[in-house]
C-alpha cells in the first residue's frame, strides 16, 4: 500500500506546485525518484477520444473507438441500468486505449436550447441529470478507470462562455444547478470534478472557494481532485486558494513559479498546496491499480450494444392511424441526404473516431428485405432551396406505398465553442417535408438533431414523427429496427419542446451583455416554467409515445401522514394493455398546494423504466425522502421543508398524470429563528413561535376592541382580517411605531423582547 503521506513529505516546494499542473495536454507529471506514475486523461464522455499523438492539443486524429449515443439520447432512455452499461462498455475501452480517467459525464441543466453544447447534456431537469450522471459515473469507475463530472458549474451557453458571468440567486443555483452534481458526487464518487470556463456571480468557476472548497469538498465530501477545464485557470494562486488542485494542460513553468513564490511569500498557505498534492496522488495511485494495456476490445458487440442503447433513446412524437411499425409494404421512398450521411454526434471535443458508422438507407433496405422496393432522393441541397431536388422527392413520394424522410440539423449547426442562432430547422428541409407530405400521406420524418427544434411549422402535416436524436454509430441501425417494429420505442423526452423560441424561459435574458448572464428566469426552467406560465409545449418532458398502451391503477402510500425522517413509500400498478411487449418510463412528481416559499407547481422526484408483456402487471416502487418534498431556504443556508399538505402526482409525462393522492409531511426539523428586527407581520406568522407571540397579540387586540365597545357584538375574525389586511408585510417595528404612546415601552424595545421570547438573545440576530 502506498504512503501518500511519505512521499508528499519527499516532494520539494518546487515539485509539489509543477505537480499541480500536467506535464503535457492530457498527462499529469511522474517523478520517477519517487516512484511516481504520470495518469492519461482523454476527452468524452460518450467514447473515448485518445489523440495518436499524446503530445499534440486540440482536435488530434484520434484512436478508433464507440461512438456510443450522446448524453441526449441516453437520457432519453431514462433506464439508468442501460446507462451504467454504457458507463462499463466505456470503462473497458479506456482499458483497452491505456486511458487512466474519462472526462465525463456533463450533467449541466439545459437552460437554453439554443447552448450548442446540449447534446452533450442530459436534461433540463436537475433530479433527471443527477440519476443518469450517477449511473454513467458508476458504470465508468467499476471498471477501475475514473471520470471527471463537468462542467462545474452554471456553464449553460457557450457564447462568451471563457468570460461570462452567470448571475444566479442563491435557492435557484441549490435547487437548479448545483442538484445533479450533488447526485454524483454523493452517490458515485467520481474520481474528479472539472470546474467550468465562466464565472458565477462576478468569480471565475477555477477560482470559486464557496463552490470548489466549502460545498464540493467539505459539504459534499469529494474522494477526489478537482480539475480545470481545458486553459479555465485564470490565476493560479487564486485558484489553488478557492480550491482547485489540478490544472490542465500543462505545462506551464510560469504559473508553477507564481505557486513557489507565493507560498515563499506566506501568500499561500503552503497546507493548501499540500492538500492538492495529496488529492493527486490518491487518485493516480487508484487508477495504476488498473491493469491497462493495447489490448483490442470486441468492437462488434460494442456496436451491437450502441445499437440496442440507441433504439431505447429514441422517441416515437407522433403515429396517427397507426403507421408504424411498417408492414405490408412494397415500396419504401427514402428522401434526405441524411439517410445516407448520417448525423450522428456533435462537434467538439466530444468527437470520437468511431470503428464504424451504420448507413440509415442500407439498414432499412437490409430490414425490409428484398420484398421491398426502395427509392431514394436526396431532397435537399446544404444550401439554401432546391426546386429540383424538391420535385425529385416528390416523384419518388408519388410512386412509394410508405415514405421515410431524414431531417434535423446539420453537423455544423451544434458544436462545443458557438451556440445556434435559432431553434429554426434549415428551409430546405421544412419546404421539403411540406411538399413531400402533400405527395404522399403516408411519411414520416425521422429527426437527427442535438437538442431542440421548431416542428410548429410542418407537424400537422405528416402522420409520423420520430425523435432520433444523435444517436452514435449505431444509430442507423437502430432506427431501422423502430420503423419496422424489431424495437418498440420506449424513448421520453428529457427536454421540453416548445413551439417558439420566444416561449423559452431564458429567452429575454439569453445571452447577457457587459460579460454577464442574468438567469432572471430563477427556477422556472423547463416544464416548471411552462406550467406556472400555462405555455404548451408542441411536446412535453417527459413525452414519448410506444407501439403498445399502458395502463395506471391502484396508486398507494405506506402512511397517508408521515414524519420527514421516516420518508413516505409509493407503489402504482402499471398494465401493458396492447399486444406487443413494451417499456413505459413511470414519472413521479411532488405538488405542494399551499407553499409558504415560492414554488414550481410540480416537480419530478422519481422515476422507473419497466418493462412489460402484453396483459402483464408489474408494481412499480418509490421512495420519497425529506429531501423530496424540500426547498432551499436562503435564511437558514439548509433544506427545509413545510409541514402541511402535498399531493403526490405519477403519470407518463409532466402533462400525462394519470394518478394522484394526498399525504401529510410532520416535521421534525428544529430549525433556529431568524426573526429579526426588520422581520414583517407575515414573517412572525411563519415562524411557529412567532405566530404564538402574534396570536397572542391579536387575541388581545380583540379584547381591547371588546372593552371599548361594550355594548357591540364584536367580530373576531374581521378584527383579525382588517390586521393582518393592511399590516401582514409591514416590519412589526414599523406597525408599533404607529401606536407606540399607547405601548408600555418604545416600540424598539417591544420588537427586542418579543425576539428574545422566541429565542433571539443576542444583539447581532436581532439587527
Amino acid at each position: 500500500m502506498v504512503d501518500i503521506k511519505s512521499l508528499l513529505s519527499q516532494l520539494t516546494l518546487e515539485e509539489k506546485a509543477a505537480f499541480c499542473t500536467g506535464s503535457g495536454p492530457w498527462q499529469t507529471i511522474d517523478v520517477e525518484r519517487l516512484g511516481i506514475p504520470r495518469i492519461t486523461m482523454s476527452d468524452g464522455p460518450h467514447g473515448v477520444r485518445k489523440v495518436q499523438n499524446i503530445e499534440e492539443f486540440g482536435l488530434a486524429k484520434s484512436f478508433p473507438a464507440t461512438c456510443f449515443p450522446p448524453a441526449v439520447l441516453l437520457a432519453s432512455t431514462w433506464n439508468k441500468d442501460l446507462v451504467q452499461r454504457v458507463g462499463e462498455f466505456l470503462g473497458d475501452e479506456c482499458i483497452s486505449l491505456d486511458v487512466d480517467i474519462l472526462l465525463g459525464p456533463g450533467v449541466n441543466i439545459k437552460r437554453t436550447p439554443l447552448c450548442g453544447r446540449n447534446f452533450e447534456y442530459y436534461s433540463e431537469d436537475p433530479y433527471l441529470a443527477g440519476e443518469m450522471g450517477t449511473a454513467f459515473v458508476k458504470g465508468v469507475q467499476s471498471k477501475g478507470v475514473g471520470t471527471s463530472l463537468k462542467h462545474y458549474s452554471a456553464n449553460n451557453q457557450e457564447y462568451q462562455r471563457f468570460i461570462i458571468s452567470a448571475e444566479i440567486d442563491e435557492r435557484t443555483l441549490r435547487e437548479i444547478y448545483l442538484p445533479a452534481f450533488e447526485k454524483t458526487v454523493k452517490e458515485s464518487q467520481p474520481w474528479t470534478v472539472m470546474c467550468a470556463y465562466n464565472k458565477i456571480n462576478g468569480i471565475f468557476a477555477s477560482e470559486h472557494y464557496d463552490l470548489l472548497t466549502r460545498i464540493m469538498k467539505s459539504e459534499w465530501n469529494l474522494d477526489g481532485f478537482i480539475v480545470s477545464d481545458w486553459g479555465a485557470v485564470q490565476n493560479r494562486v487564486a485558484a489553488l486558494k478557492g480550491g482547485l488542485d489540478l490544472q490542465m494542460p500543462g505545462p506551464n513553468d510560469l504559473d508553477v513559479q507564481k505557486v513557489v513564490e507565493a507560498v515563499k511569500n506566506n501568500e499561500l498557505d503552503e497546507n493548501v498546496l499540500n492538500q492538492a498534492v495529496e488529492r493527486i496522488l490518491k487518485i493516480i495511485f487508484r487508477a495504476k491499480k488498473t491493469k491497462k494495456a493495447h489490448i483490442e476490445f470486441d468492437k462488434e458487440k460494442h456496436h451491437e450494444f450502441a445499437r440496442k442503447v440507441a433504439a431505447e433513446g429514441i422517441i416515437l412524437l407522433k403515429n396517427e392511424d397507426n403507421v408504424l411499425p411498417i408492414k405490408d409494404a412494397s415500396s419504401i421512398a427514402i428522401i434526405g441526404k441524411m439517410a445516407k450521411e448520417p448525423r450522428f454526434q456533435g462537434g467538439g471535443s466530444s468527437l470520437i473516431n468511431p470503428t464504424k458508422v451504420d448507413n440509415p438507407f442500407q439498414e432499412i433496405k437490409k430490414l425490409g428485405g428484398e420484398s421491398i422496393l426502395v427509392r431514394y432522393a436526396d431532397g435537399y441541397a446544404k444550401e439554401g432551396i432546391d426546386k429540383t431536388l424538391i420535385d425529385e422527392a416528390c416523384d419518388v413520394a408519388k410512386q412509394s406505398d410508405i415514405v421515410i424522410i431524414f431531417s434535423g440539423l446539420p453537423f455544423e449547426h451544434e458544436s462545443e465553442g458557438y451556440d445556434r442562432k435559432t431553434i429554426k430547422m434549415p428551409e430546405s428541409h421544412i419546404e421539403l417535408i411540406k411538399a413531400v407530405a402533400k405527395s404522399n400521406t403516408k411519411t414520416i420524418v425521422v429527426l437527427n438533431n442535438g437538442s431542440v427544434i421548431s416542428l410548429y411549422e410542418w407537424i400537422d402535416s405528416v402522420p409520423v414523427v420520430i425523435e432520433a436524436y444523435l444517436g452514435g454509430q449505431a444509430g442507423g441501425g437502430a432506427v431501422a429496427d423502430v420503423l419496422f417494429g424489431k424495437e418498440n420505442p420506449s424513448g421520453k423526452l428529457a427536454e421540453s419542446f416548445p413551439k417558439r423560441l420566444e416561449h423559452t424561459p431564458s429567452y429575454i435574458n439569453y445571452p447577457g451583455e457587459a460579460g454577464k448572464v442574468r438567469y432572471g428566469e430563477g427556477l422556472y426552467v423547463g416544464y416548471r416554467y411552462y406550467d406556472k406560465k400555462s405555455i404548451e409545449p408542441i411536446f412535453p418532458f417527459g413525452y414519448g409515445l410506444s407501439y403498445t398502451t399502458f395502463a395506471y391503477s391502484n396508486l398507494t402510500i405506506s402512511s397517508k401522514s408521515f414524519k420527514d425522517i421516516d420518508g413516505v413509500d409509493v407503489n402504482v400498478d402499471i398494465t401493458n394493455t396492447g399486444k406487443v411487449p413494451g417499456k413505459e418510463v413511470v414519472q413521479l412528481y411532488i405538488h405542494q398546494p399551499n407553499p409558504k416559499a415560492d414554488k414550481p407547481n410540480k416537480e419530478m422526484k422519481g422515476f422507473s423504466k419497466v418493462e412489460l408483456q402484453p396483459n402483464e402487471t408489474k408494481t412499480v416502487a418509490f421512495h420519497l425522502d425529506s429531501r423530496s418534498f424540500a426547498y432551499y431556504s436562503v435564511i437558514h443556508k439548509s433544506w427545509v421543508w413545510d409541514n402541511g399538505e402535498y399531493e403526490i402526482l405519477v403519470g407518463a409525462s409532466s402533462k400525462d398524470i394519470r394518478l394522484r393522492t394526498k399525504v401529510i409531511l410532520e416535521s421534525t426539523q428544529n430549525l433556529p429563528c431568524k426573526l429579526n428586527m426588520d422581520s414583517t407581520l407575515r414573517d412572525w406568522l411563519d415562524d411557529p413561535n412567532g405566530k404564538f407571540i402574534i396570536d397572542e397579540m391579536i387575541a388581545q387586540r380583540i379584547n381591547q376592541v371588546k372593552m371599548q365597545n361594550p355594548d357591540m357584538e364584536v367580530d373576531e375574525n374581521q378584527v383579525k382580517q382588517e390586521l393582518l389586511m393592511w399590516a401582514i408585510d409591514m416590519p412589526l417595528l414599523r406597525m408599533f411605531k404607529y401606536v407606540e404612546n399607547q405601548l408600555p415601552m418604545s416600540a424598539e424595545d417591544l420588537v427586542k423582547y418579543f425576539l428574545t421570547r422566541v429565542g433571539v438573545n443576542n444583539e447581532e440576530n436581532a439587527s
